[in-house]
């Protein structure tokens, strides 16, 4: 079973950046589609971004579009999120997951194998 560690979280100005990494332990995951998921106070919890297992496709919720990066480094066994322009709403505790198939499209509906334990991200305004 995949065990799964974001890091990166923390507190920013709204406009700035941060990147979260997740790295996976027990099994590799690059056969796996992974994403990032987020969930706020007092909200569900929701998918912010998706990549297949290769990394040639992608996946990206319409309120981080053109501001989030989602990427894997197969050998490290490792999935990024750059995250840019920070908004306030962006506050939120981010999840990394592993999903159950190749691809992208089983984590819009939360075929996910494995979550991480989250790290929070809180963006000032």
């Amino acid at each position: 079973q995949v065990q799964l560690v974001e890091s990166g979280g923390g507190l920013v100005q709204a406009g700035g950046s941060l990147r979260l990494s997740c790295a996976a332990s027990g099994r590799t995951v690059s056969g796996y589609a992974m994403g990032w998921f987020r969930q706020a106070p007092g909200k569900e919890r929701e998918i912010v971004a998706g990549i297949n297992w290769s990394g040639s496709s992608t996946y990206y919720s319409d309120s981080v579009k053109g501001r989030f990066t989602i990427s894997r480094d197969g050998p490290k066994n490792t999935v990024y999120l750059q995250m840019g322009s920070l908004k306030p709403e962006d506050t939120a505790v981010y999840y990394c997951a592993s999903g159950s198939g190749s691809t992208w499209y089983g984590l819009i509906a939360h075929a996910v194998d494995a979550w991480g334990q989250g790290t929070l991200v809180t963006v000032s305004s």
